[in-house]
């Protein structure tokens, strides 16, 4: 693969492509804290990005070191983001069944929860590792940067919409929220399966 128009294109094309799933997670987090400042809404959108680039690195450099493992652990992909997402999900659903004063809101999502989203959207993206596998170190890193930019802008979108939305559906927020990243984590599980 050269330096050329088609190689930032589709860099691009997967960084959206990748970017959907944060996107929605990202409107699931605004949904679910509407008075979310923007310093985090920053943080969520780079906690994202950091992700979507570091899967598709570890696995270029998965396929360029240790393959025969690596194919072993894909079939668990769509298992572990269907745990991970669907634990998420349930406990922002059941939060958001059991009620709440809407006045004391708390951040719905922390640091550590944020980290358990950002591995659980973006661990499909390991394979995006056999994808790029023909490209040298330096194309590969410029393709993850990319990824990360297209994400980091996508997931700032996700989380303004939801903040709006949010606002307007108070008490429902939590209980949207979590169906969708149920949903998620169901979409990936099916379409890894099959």
């Amino acid at each position: 693969m050269d330096w050329n128009v088609m190689f930032f294109t589709n860099s691009i094309m997967l960084g959206v492509g990748l970017a959907m799933d944060a996107f929605s997670v990202s409107l699931a987090n605004g949904l679910n804290e509407p008075r979310m400042k923007t310093k985090k809404v920053l943080g969520v959108a780079g906690m994202f990005s950091f992700f979507q680039a570091l899967m598709p690195m570890i696995g270029w450099i998965c396929v360029h070191t240790i393959l025969q493992y690596f194919q072993m652990f894909e079939k668990l992909i769509p298992w572990i983001a269907l745990i991970l997402l669907g634990f998420i999900g349930g406990k922002m659903l059941q939060e958001g069944l059991r009620g709440g004063s809407d006045g004391d809101e708390k951040p719905a999502v922390g640091f550590k929860g944020l980290i358990v989203q950002g591995i659980a959207t973006s661990i499909d993206a390991l394979s995006v590792g056999f994808t790029i596998a023909e490209y040298n170190r330096i194309m590969a890193l410029v393709c993850a940067v990319i990824i990360a930019v297209v994400t980091f802008f996508i997931c700032v979108g996700g989380v303004l919409i939801g903040k709006k939305f949010g606002t307007k559906l108070a008490g429902k927020a939590s209980v949207l929220g979590g169906v969708i990243l149920v949903v998620i984590g169901l979409e990936i599980f099916i379409t890894g399966i099959i």
